[in-house]
């Protein structure tokens, strides 16, 4: 329980500090009402709500009796936080040689076949689909993202 109260407050409060941060973006006189300030607000929205159903579930939890043993430094789960970390830093390095979709698949693999074993057919389709979904996304809002060797 202690680890999801750590996750919870560090949640809400980058997310605050991220909504803090949309309000000091500047907003154009002329083009979109919205401006670029819509999307960075989706997400530190999507922040809360996500906080807010972490802390209905520990409320439940609480209000049920469940106790839960946990340890919150095994050695494991630092090895997995560690190698998903150095991960993150190698996808983030080769997103704009190879290019958004190529990266991003790249990167899932692994991390869905560490998280969702033994479905490989499942975890290859969802990257790929994912990945090209959320290029096709971008581009069509405008959107610019690196194409790497791809030819589109």
């Amino acid at each position: 329980m202690m680890t999801d109260r750590v996750i919870f407050a560090c949640t809400v409060i980058l997310a605050v500090v991220y909504l803090y941060a949309t309000t000091l973006i500047p907003t154009l006189e002329i083009g979109d009402p919205l401006g670029p300030k819509a999307f960075p607000r989706l997400i530190g929205i999507a922040m809360l709500l996500a906080a807010g159903m972490l802390g209905l579930e520990m409320w439940k939890a609480r209000a049920k009796g469940v106790a839960q043993e946990e340890a919150p430094f095994d050695a494991r789960v630092m090895k997995v936080l560690a190698a998903i970390t150095v991960w993150t830093g190698v996808y983030y390095a080769t997103l704009e040689p190879l290019g958004f979709i190529i990266a991003t698949t790249i990167f899932l693999l692994p991390m869905m076949a560490w998280f969702n074993r033994g479905k490989w057919v499942a975890n290859v389709i969802t990257a790929i689909v994912f990945s090209a979904a959320t290029y096709w996304l971008f581009v069509t809002l405008d959107v610019r993202l690196p194409r790497g060797i791809l030819p589109f």
